[in-house]
């Protein structure tokens, strides 16, 4: 038995440490945290000092049996958990659960697995810092606090099912204020005039421009008008140097910013394949905000950029963190090893080690240097001169290596070089053309996953290991979402002057397309405003950022975490106290008009179900009628016109193969129904343009694709493509279709190979099963499992054996036996459920419905008690 034995979080990273010690060192995987706070309730003594209860869950039981048994065996353990809070807080659960005895526990930490990194941090080791673990404790129950007091605020007021957090609050809010200023924005016209000249040396050209607009035409064709029989002539002419440095190594949050840009991936793809970049001994540990990079990268980075590039390549240069807070790690994420231009792995591993070697070694290399060339054009007939800029790379320097994106897309125009050829001081210029187009203000940019990362940063809200989840968690709880949009057409006048002739004409383009945005859902709205109305300071975002603040202090060890809580949770749990006794619920209604037919008001809110429009109120006389928006509109957003539009559908077309057609919006969208079949309509085609002659093409393409494709077995094959992907159906089995198949050209042999391994793995796949009792004993991929209903329930220990149930074990289990297997984790499983009793209405008398119904006003909201 090894002396050693050092755990580490996961087994990628144990089984590369393992390589670099000695057959002492036994290294094992805790599998990340071994325990967590108990769930089902909020397992925190508020009246004890923030005491927590915690539960090793059902699946890390074994994990902790068997380290447990090492530990015991083992002279010396060795906690290797990562460098930051979060993993100080793991040593820290692994030393309590286990049970390790300070005397015979060392904690070590390392910021790259390499093997002189791991041999020299088992040379320093230390003991378990309890100020980072306090900080993450801090973090952990104040988040709890936030979640477990709000959500059931939401569940009353909102909807149910709801759920808040600290940090996810304030993403949120960032989203829905950019929207709202997105709608608000109403966009500026300007003409902006450009020229194209000619020096009279062969293809020489010199673009320029007027550095003032025109807001109105007329002042914009009259400048044309002016130049059409000027002469132009350069009056002065300026050149000077100019240089480029580059950008300091990856943070966590810059390498999120540009994998976004570069590579396409979302924050969560980033974090993932940096971590098995990580774990593998490529890159140092990827949760930092230090740019700083180890005396040993220095050197082995100048030792590359002299071997590969040359010495006037190499400038070396050190980086300051912005973060006053940096905590998470001593250094850049960097590749442990500069001589190594890739890697071997996958696809995006292999581009994202690429990019942060690029990024590493181009922080210490050469300035970028250019000439910089500035001319100005005079007009004979007009007092404005027009500018012409160019510039020209004398030294490539970095750029031979790297060059930073950016998420402004107004230097989008500006990125492409303008080389201006050879000029003089008083050089005649020859007009090729000159042309005045309308440009238009643009509305500030939606966040995508990196720029909000970015503005997270920027307000200090978060840190490198929360930026991830956060933005994971609000997507997953439908509060945002993030996709493409399609522009709108938008004309635009253009005027020019080409061959002493000025033309005007209006001309089209594509504006406002959206590409991988984030955009708040209606919901993600509605409790928005709630928490913004109600609980002001968690979603502001000074408060936010001074918490993240107090978290370093208490990690510096120059705050008490608990004082820290009290002065926080005492008022917050106050403010839940009055809110739920005393606001109204929240639905975001909005009073878009008057339906011009019945004279009742129109509003739009979010349903049980959904965004909807409403045609008359819930106290008139007459019911309500009821419409779903579609996807592509929002509660804040649309107009009365829109809403009354929806209250057509359902409608009917005629008949079509003697079975009936109508158009409707449904739970899943908006669809033609041919006699029982409900047939999707097309992604972004409104449901209310659809005729006949469209729904029959809708209808016939239906038809087309449900036709079987074979047959096996004299039964037909059909095929399509659902969420999971492509799928071939044959006697009412779907069969996924795996990549390794063409798809769009499946042989009668494939066909039959599919089908064939489909039928024997669900010949293998139910051990017992009772369909009445819709109870099953099943082998899925992890082993045996028993599926009640939709849930799928994992199995103890046989007692018999004190193993795992076999599928052997199982076969000859009762159904009684079964169920109290159940019952263990579902304890209420069989109990008969009781109806609960309809609710009473209360019937009013109503006033005489008026000759017309007004606009109605809202009802004054009860006032909210102050703090």
């Amino acid at each position: 038995m090894a002396k050693n034995l050092l755990i580490v979080e996961s087994p990628a990273k144990a089984k590369t440490i393992e390589g670099y010690l000695g057959k002492d060192f036994l290294v094992k995987s805790s599998y990340g945290h071994i325990r967590d706070l108990v769930k089902g309730d909020m397992g925190i003594d508020t009246e004890n000092n923030f005491a927590q209860t915690y539960e090793v869950p059902a699946d890390k039981k074994q994990v902790v049996a068997e380290l447990k048994k090492l530990a015991k065996e083992a002279e010396m353990v060795w906690l290797a958990s990562d460098e930051d809070r979060e993993g100080e807080a793991i040593s820290w659960h692994l030393f309590e659960t286990l049970g390790l005895k300070e005397n015979k526990t060392k904690r070590i930490v390392f910021h790259e697995i390499t093997k002189p990194a791991i041999l020299k941090a088992i040379e320093s080791p230390r003991t378990i810092d309890y100020n980072l673990v306090n900080a993450q404790q801090a973090r952990r129950v104040l988040d709890r606090l936030v979640g477990f007091e709000l959500s059931p605020v939401l569940w009353k007021k909102v909807k149910p099912s709801l759920s808040a957090g600290r940090v996810q609050s304030v993403a949120v809010r960032l989203i829905v204020d950019r929207e709202r200023e997105v709608n608000k924005f109403n966009a500026a016209a300007a003409f902006k005039i450009s020229a194209k000249f000619s020096t009279g040396n062969a293809r020489e050209t010199v673009k320029a421009e007027l550095p003032q607009r025109f807001e109105q035409e007329n002042d914009a064709e009259k400048f044309l008008q002016d130049n059409i029989k000027a002469t132009y002539k350069i009056s002065s002419l300026e050149t000077k140097p100019a240089k480029r440095n580059p950008a300091a190594p990856f943070t966590t949050s810059t390498l999120q910013q540009e994998a976004s840009r570069k590579l396409g991936f979302p924050v969560s793809r980033t974090m993932q394949v940096a971590q098995r970049l990580y774990e593998s001994g490529k890159i140092t540990y990827m949760r930092t905000d230090s740019v700083n990079l180890s005396e040993t990268a220095l050197t082995a980075a100048a030792n590359e950029i002299n071997s590969a590039y040359g010495s006037k390549y190499h400038q070396p240069r050190t980086y300051k963190t912005k973060s006053a807070g940096a905590q998470e790690a001593h250094e850049a994420i960097r590749p442990t090893y500069f001589d190594q231009h890739t890697v071997t792995g996958d696809s995006s591993e292999q581009r994202l080690y690429e990019l942060i070697w690029k990024r590493a070694i181009a922080s210490q290399m050469s300035e970028a240097q250019f000439e910089k060339t500035t001319a100005h054009i005079a007009i004979s007939t007009r007092p404005e001169h027009l500018v012409a800029e160019g510039e020209v790379m004398k030294f490539d320097g970095f750029l031979k290596v790297y060059l930073e994106s950016s998420d402004d897309d107004e230097n989008d125009e500006q990125e492409n070089e303008n080389i201006l050829p050879p000029l003089a001081k008083g050089q005649d210029l020859q007009l090729n053309v000159m042309q005045a187009i309308e440009r238009f203000s643009r509305p500030p940019a939606r966040y995508t996953e990196a720029s909000l990362v970015k503005k997270l940063e920027e307000l200090g809200i978060g840190r490198p290991s929360t930026y991830a989840p956060t933005i994971s968690t609000i997507q997953n709880r439908g509060y945002v979402v993030k996709e493409d949009r399609d522009g709108r057409t938008r004309s635009f006048g253009s005027i020019i002057l080409e061959e002493g002739k000025v033309s005007k004409s209006v001309k089209t383009e594509i504006t406002g397309a959206e590409k991988s945005k984030l955009f708040p859902t209606d919901i993600g709205e509605v409790v928005n405003d709630f928490l913004v109305e109600h609980f002001t300071g968690i979603v502001d975002f000074n408060f936010t950022a001074k918490v993240e603040k107090e978290f370093d202090e208490i990690a510096q060890g120059l705050q008490n975490w608990t004082t820290m809580l009290h002065a926080f949770y005492k008022p917050f749990h106050k403010e839940v106290e009055v809110t739920t006794e005393t606001a109204d619920r929240a639905n975001g209604e909005r009073l878009l008009g008057v339906d011009p037919v019945s004279g009742k008001n129109v509003y739009a809110k979010v349903g049980k179900f959904g965004p909807l429009v409403q045609i008359g109120q819930n106290d008139d006389e007459e019911k309500p009628k009821y419409a779903s928006l579609m996807k592509s509109q929002s509660v804040a957003t649309v107009t009365l016109e829109d809403a009354l539009e929806q209250f057509r559908l359902p409608f009917q077309l005629e008949d079509y193969q003697e079975k009936e057609v109508s158009v409707g919006v449904g739970r899943f969208g908006p669809y033609v129904k041919w006699g029982e079949a409900f047939i999707s309509v097309p992604k972004n085609e409104d449901p209310l343009t659809i005729d006949y002659a469209r729904a029959k093409e809708i209808i016939d393409e239906k038809i087309t694709a449900d036709a079987p494709v074979a047959h096996y077995q004299d039964l037909p094959v059909t095929k399509g493509t659902g969420r999971f992907g492509p799928f071939i159906k044959w006697n009412e089995l779907f069969i996924n279709v795996p990549k390794a198949y063409n798809f769009d050209f499946l042989s009668d042999s494939d066909i039959a190979e599919l089908i064939a391994k489909k039928v024997e793995k669900e010949a293998n796949r139910y051990i017992q099963q009772w369909p009445e009792e819709k109870i099953a004993l099943e082998n899925g991929r992890w082993g045996p499992f028993i599926r009640f209903g939709k849930d799928m329930l994992k199995l103890g220990r046989n007692p018999a054996t004190n193993d795992k149930y076999t599928p052997e074990d199982l076969s000859v289990l009762s159904l009684d036996e079964v169920k109290k297997l159940i019952v263990e984790q579902v304890p209420n499983a069989f109990e008969p459920k009781t109806k609960k009793k309809a609710a009473v209405k209360k019937t009013t008398v109503k006033k005489p419905a008026a000759a017309k119904a007004t606009v109605k006003k809202a009802p004054a909201k009860k006032a909210a008690a102050k703090k």
